[in-house]
């Protein structure tokens, strides 16, 4: 079977309530269970992957590790959720998205266990590379579930609300951190993170329990199955869906790549360069969240507003005016815990519009290959930026070589973002 162009279809419905609570108010009991289950998702998701960060500090001084070599375990993470993205996307074409969400959450959920009883840094950088096999495919899994479950209307609002689910999580490590760091040795404290990492978990048997399959892509599978034209692997790349994959996966990377540059690192240049204690760091950390779950929600509401593609072009340019200003000029750390918020706000608020826009720009036959590739393409490679970021700051200072990762990141996605089309109220179909 001929993979037919995306864009030859289109039927795009009206965003009359452009509210950014209207969708939640016109949800049945099926979307709200699944929307609530993604967000959880998310939500730990983001806990999981803000651990390591934030006790890189204790790894370096504990095993005497030196901040490339500490920062590319950050980059192998995101590196192997490159490949666990794609096969989740693709997995979730074939056995479901429910089903695949499910195991992707129990095998991250495993791996930070194990995480937490590593003998040496080169047993951590293996367990985190497993780990990130499971935790690109959740997201792979959870994105495209939603942008199914959710009607055209509101799936920008919708989708971009779940989103803000990370910066939840992001501020439960951080208050994990405050607490455990506070009534205990480093040395033992960081290990309990770990711990703390696997509580996802839980979250499957309330999935199992509660989330249904979306129609659209059980009627596709169902007829997949019926004429035997599954979608191959390979098929994202084929004429003429190619040129979507090559320029979405080139706008995931600048997403991503400036957004693990400035977070991957900011808590080290707290304390590194501004010379904060790991708990004096945490009021700085939580503007900077509390920016990034504002963000989140005004990006939601910006999605379904003025289109995605706008979005992605408004944020961008403020994600490199703000990281230039918070890294080279020199401001007081009261200042500095200012700009905390407006960094977190444009560093993070467009995430919220690209969930929907990457379902938007597939057949549902692919959705989950094409958007699970298309991310995580982004994401393996932006996660060569902590390691280049960590690499570079050896030469120079830690805030010179985050704002040179991060000015060309979101600049690479502006451009992407700029050449690819408007997907604003597209209506899915079971092809």
């Amino acid at each position: 079977m001929t993979t037919a162009d995306p864009l030859q279809r289109i039927e795009r419905a009206e965003i009359e309530d452009t509210s950014l609570l209207a969708f939640y108010r016109d949800m049945n009991v099926a979307e709200r269970r699944t929307f609530w289950a993604c967000a959880a998702g998310w939500a730990l998701d983001g806990m999981d992957f803000m651990i390591y960060p934030l006790v890189i500090g204790t790894i370096i001084a504990l095993w005497k590790v030196d901040a490339a070599s500490a920062g590319l375990a950050g980059t192998v993470t995101l590196l192997a959720s490159a490949i666990g993205g794609w096969l989740g996307g693709y997995l979730s074409d074939h056995i479901g998205r429910v089903k695949t969400l499910q195991i992707t959450i129990i095998w991250f959920s495993v791996f930070s266990l194990v995480c937490a009883v590593v003998q040496n840094f080169e047993q951590l950088l293996i367990a985190r590379a497993v780990l990130g096999l499971g935790f690109g495919g959740e997201w792979a899994a959870g994105a495209v579930l939603m942008g199914e479950a959710i009607r055209p209307q509101y799936r920008g609002r919708a989708v971009g609300s779940v989103q803000s689910g990370w910066a939840v999580g992001w501020g439960l490590a951080v208050l994990s951190q405050a607490i455990l760091f506070s009534l205990m040795p480093a040395e033992t404290a960081w290990r309990w993170m770990f711990v703390i990492g696997a509580l996802p978990a839980l979250l499957v048997f309330y999935i199992r329990r509660s989330v249904t399959e979306p129609e659209i892509a059980a009627e596709a599978r169902a007829r997949h199955a019926e004429t035997g034209s599954h979608p191959k692997l390979w098929e994202i790349f084929t004429f003429p869906i190619v040129k979507t994959t090559v320029l979405a996966s080139l706008m995931a990377t600048g997403c991503q790549g400036g957004y693990y540059a400035i977070t991957f690192w900011v808590p080290q240049f707290l304390t590194k360069e501004r010379h904060l204690s790991v708990v004096g760091s945490t009021g700085y950390l939580s503007t900077l969240i509390i920016g990034s779950f504002i963000g989140y929600l005004t990006g939601a509401w910006l999605a379904d507003r003025i289109g995605r593609r706008n979005l992605f072009l408004i944020f961008s340019i403020g994600a490199m005016a703000v990281v230039l200003l918070y890294t080279q000029l020199p401001l007081t750390n009261e200042i500095l815990w200012v700009l905390g918020f407006p960094l977190g706000f444009f560093a993070s608020g467009y995430f919220s519009g690209v969930g929907a826009f990457l379902t938007e720009l597939y057949p549902t036959r692919l959705r989950g290959s094409g958007q699970g590739f298309c991310y995580n393409f982004g994401r393996g490679i932006g996660a060569l930026f902590p390691f280049l970021v960590g690499a570079l700051s050896a030469s120079t200072s830690l805030a010179n070589a985050i704002a040179i990762f991060a000015v060309v990141a979101y600049a690479l996605f502006f451009i992407a973002a700029f050449a690819l089309p408007e997907t604003r109220g597209r209506v899915l179909h079971a092809n």
